[in-house]
């Protein structure tokens, strides 16, 4: 029997990026094997540029691989399993944001979302297993609409209950269920 080796984290940020006492940033500093997707200098908006950062820190990880994705990072990694360049094992996908739905003030506008390539939402089955946490009271994609995506991708659905978007402004810099979540996905790994 081969030892179990234990996959690498990646971190898939959304628009945000880096936020000091966001829950990814907290996780990943427990984390031993992690990797960030990093903060784009230029073209911040740019899906395909945030496609390409996700691949190039895909790229420099050997081994088993379990994407921690947030919000518009969520949709970068559907984005990227429409044609990946590596196997993935599995992927928790926490309060993906619904850009086909208007966003509060302060957001990027649907119009500025589709001209930098992010419309429509993939609504094909992902490559790999993964959960889907959504949140009953995030103001960046309702509840149905998750669950719909989520069906669509073959996602495990995960109620998170009255979380708002799962960031600092909804009182989220740390956030006990990661860890639990973050294990329930690697199991997804081994179950394989």
């Amino acid at each position: 029997m081969q030892p179990t080796i234990d996959p690498t984290v990646v971190i898939v940020p959304g628009l945000r990026d880096h936020v000091l006492d966001h829950w990814q940033t907290r996780l990943a500093a427990e984390l031993e094997q992690v990797r960030i997707v990093p903060p784009l200098e230029q073209d911040g908006l740019s899906l395909a540029a945030r496609v390409a950062a996700l691949d190039r820190v895909l790229s420099a990880v050997s081994g088993p691989v379990v994407l921690v994705a947030h919000s518009a990072g969520v949709m970068t990694t559907v984005q990227w399993a429409q044609r990946p360049t590596r196997d993935i094992h599995s992927a928790l996908l926490a309060t993906p944001a619904d850009i086909e739905t208007a966003f509060p003030p302060g957001y990027p506008t649907t119009e500025e979302l589709n001209h930098h390539g992010w419309l429509p939402i993939p609504r094909g089955r992902l490559p790999f297993p993964s959960i889907a946490a959504a949140s009953t009271t995030d103001p960046l994609a309702s509840f149905r609409r998750v669950a719909g995506m989520a069906e669509a991708w073959g996602s495990r659905l995960v109620d998170l209950g009255d979380v708002g978007h799962l960031n600092p402004a909804s009182g989220f810099g740390p956030w006990s269920r990661a860890r639990e979540l973050l294990t329930e996905t690697v199991d997804l790994v081994r179950a394989r």
